[in-house]
This record gives C-alpha cells, sequence and structure tokens, in this order.
C-alpha cells in the first residue's frame, strides 16, 4: 500500500470531523435562534445568553452520546476515551456554545421585528406590555415624573431618580386593586418610600404618581402638651417601650433624705442606661438630665391614643384636613357619599363636631377631617376645591340657566 493513501485518509477523516464541527455550530446557533423567537413571543424580553447556550449545547450533546452509545454498542470502532474523540468534542462544545449565544440574539432581534406591529420604539413597548400581560408576568412602567404628596416629608432625590422611567414585574392575571396592592408594597419594602399615591388604568399603565416619606422619631406621636426627656436611670430587666413606669429619686445618705416619686412617664426607649420618658410638659421640667434616677415598673393601663398614633404611623391610610371651598361639588353632599373615614368637622363658627353622622350635609367653609390612603385623599382634596370662575372667552350660552352640563 502506498504511503500517500494513508495520509489520504487521515487528510480525509480531519475534514470529515470538520465538517461535522461545522454541522454542530450552525446546528447550535438555528436551536439558540429558535429560543430566542419563543422568548420574545411569549416573555417579551430578550432571553439571556445562558438560557441559549444550554438548550443549544443540550441537543449537540444528546446527539454526541447517543451517535457514540450506538457506534460503541453497534460498531465497536470509536473510543469515546480516545485523546481525538476528546479534542473532537471539547472544540464542538466551545463553537456550539458561542453560537448558541449568538443565535439566540439574532433570534430576539427577529422576534421585535415580526411580533410589532411598526418600527417605532413606542409601539414595541406597548405591544411588549401586552405580551407580558398575558404571559407570565405582568409588567409596569414608571413615569419620569414622580411628584411629592402633599402634608409628607419628600423622599430624597436619589430614590426618585432610581425609580424614574423603572419597570417593574409583577405576577400575572392580578386585578387593578391587586397590583395596585402588591405596587405600594413593592415600593416600601424595596425602595424605603412612606407613602404612595398612584392611579392605574385598566391596562396597568400608570397615571399619576406621588410618594411621600413616612414620618419618623418620637416627635411624630406625643400628643399636644407632651414632652419627651432622656434622662440616667436603671430601668427594670423586663422594661420596653411603652410601659409606664415611676420615676424615682435616689437617697442622700449624707442629707438623710429617702428616694422620691418625681411624676409617671412613658418608655419611649433605651439604650444602655439612658432611658428615654414620654410625659406631661410641665412634669418634664421637674428632671435634671444631670441626675440618677430609679424605675418602677407599673401595672399596663390601656392608652388609646398612644396606639391609635402607632397603628395609624405604620398603616397605608393617613390623616388630612381639607377645607371645603365657595362653589365645591361637595357642598349639600352628605358625608356618606364621601369615599374616605371622616373623624370631624369643624364648622365656620369653630365648633368641632367629632365622629359626624353619615346623614350631615357639607357646608362651604367647614374643615373636614378625614383618614383614608392618599390617593383618595387627594380626590377629596380636589372635590373639596373652590369652583372655577368661568373664563371671559366663555359664550352667553355656557353661562344661560337653561342649559345642562354634564
Amino acid at each position: 500500500m502506498s504511503p500517500f493513501a494513508g495520509q489520504s485518509a487521515v487528510v480525509g477523516d480531519f475534514l470529515v470531523d470538520i465538517s461535522r464541527v461545522v454541522v454542530f455550530t450552525l446546528f447550535a446557533a438555528a436551536v439558540g435562534g429558535l429560543v430566542g423567537i419563543l422568548h420574545r413571543w411569549y416573555a417579551g424580553e430578550r432571553v439571556s445568553d445562558g438560557l441559549s447556550v444550554l438548550v443549544g449545547l443540550s441537543v449537540v450533546a444528546i446527539y454526541l452520546n447517543t451517535a457514540g452509545a450506538l457506534g460503541d454498542v453497534i460498531g465497536g470502532d470509536i473510543d469515546l476515551f480516545a485523546v481525538e474523540t476528546a479534542v473532537f468534542n471539547t472544540v464542538t462544545f466551545l463553537l456550539a456554545g458561542g453560537a448558541a449565544a449568538a443565535g439566540g440574539r439574532l433570534g430576539d432581534r427577529i422576534g421585535v421585528g415580526l411580533f410589532t406591529v411598526s418600527g417605532g420604539s413606542a409601539v414595541d413597548r406597548d405591544v411588549s406590555r401586552i405580551v407580558r400581560t398575558v404571559g407570565r408576568i405582568t409588567t409596569v412602567e414608571l413615569p419620569e415624573e414622580i411628584g411629592d404628596i402633599d402634608g409628607y416629608n419628600p423622599v430624597g432625590p436619589t430614590i426618585k431618580e432610581k425609580l424614574a422611567g423603572e419597570t417593574l414585574v409583577f405576577p400575572r392575571r392580578l386585578t387593578v386593586e391587586e397590583l395596585r396592592t402588591r405596587f405600594i408594597e413593592r415600593l416600601r419594602t424595596d425602595y424605603g418610600v412612606g407613602h404612595v399615591d398612584v392611579d392605574f388604568s385598566d391596562d396597568a399603565t400608570v397615571e399619576y404618581l406621588a410618594l411621600g416619606g413616612r414620618e419618623s422619631g418620637i416627635g411624630a406621636t406625643l400628643p399636644p402638651g407632651s414632652a419627651a426627656v432622656a434622662v440616667r436611670a436603671d430601668p427594670p430587666n423586663n422594661a420596653s417601650p411603652g410601659d409606664t413606669v415611676q420615676v424615682w429619686t435616689e437617697g442622700d445618705p449624707t442629707a438623710d433624705t429617702g428616694p422620691k416619686r418625681v411624676t409617671n412617664a412613658e418608655i419611649r426607649g433605651t439604650a444602655g442606661d439612658l432611658v428615654t420618658l414620654a410625659m406631661d410638659e410641665p412634669d418634664a421640667k421637674r428632671l435634671d438630665t444631670d441626675r440618677r434616677y430609679r424605675l418602677v415598673t407599673l401595672p399596663v393601663e390601656p392608652q388609646a391614643d398612644r396606639e391609635f398614633a402607632a397603628q395609624l404611623r405604620s398603616a397605608e391610610e393617613t390623616m388630612s384636613a381639607v377645607t371645603v371651598g365657595e362653589g365645591s361639588i361637595l357642598i349639600g353632599n352628605s358625608i356618606g357619599a364621601v369615599d374616605v373615614v371622616v373623624v370631624a368637622i369643624r364648622t365656620v363658627g369653630g365648633e368641632m363636631v367629632t365622629i359626624p353622622t353619615r346623614s350631615r350635609t357639607v357646608e362651604a367653609g367647614e374643615t373636614i377631617y378625614a383618614i383614608g390612603r392618599p390617593d383618595r385623599l387627594r380626590k377629596l382634596e380636589s372635590a373639596a376645591a373652590p369652583a372655577q370662575p368661568p373664563s371671559p372667552s366663555q359664550s352667553p350660552a355656557a353661562d344661560s340657566p337653561d342649559r345642562i352640563d354634564d
């Protein structure tokens, strides 16, 4: 046999191996492209490179393992542990993995072109929203302009910059109210926002968004006429914030004086031997911050005002005072028609009516104290605003008393 015949056989096997590598690479790229198209159609977003590589290599690996096992059993001429086989498989996996990733990106671009009605970024965003809503997820895109809730501390500019234009993902098949609840909870837990005022349309589009910071510290829960003082004391081991204690001075053996009770107070916080006490303002002036006191825990007493303030701080609802202007649409309507909880009304004469009946009518100049969500309080303020005077350009027909507008 001629030596050239052996060389020709080696060259032929080499070309066959190269052609098989090329076929496997193209096949992995085609599989990755198909994955990219399907992922864009179902989820409405670009497929990750890892998923494309995983699916592309899985198909190639299944074929190689199947062909190797059948060749070993049937023909017996394939050595799975040979150096040539190991090199061939390694090169095939490397090239096929890169081709699958590239195919996934190319398939995503093809999918964008296939599932978009026209080639505009705005249309693509709208179509993507519909696809995600009916698919596995629902997306909510936040507006670029985020307002502040009146009566609350504004959130930091860093939080607003982070949220402006952000897209949040939620589970599918949510009602507008369920989506609103999850949206508010998401902003509170992930971004540290205290209060959220948001309006959603039926297609999960944010129509209005305003944020407010939650009041923190002791001052927000101190009733009028109260004060908080930090003193050095020896609190009992079982004392905790909210407990009522007696404040006693330590006796002075040199002056032959014993302990003396100063006042009763409520523990608001402890740090080592420093205790923050809340008490009536006149009693707070009797304490000396340079002196050490002893505390005696008293039995628990119901304190509805403290519990109400604590619950209101942690609840989604808040309190607001709204003055009814002249010509407001609320004038003449009953309290029961207002979509908030009205706890008090201050009349024009200054009289305070607490817990008004639902049949009581609203009059101009009255101040309504209501509890509700920020969005409902905002709508109450809009309804209580004075009526706008007619513009000079308004036609006489519009001012005619015989005309009725919706």
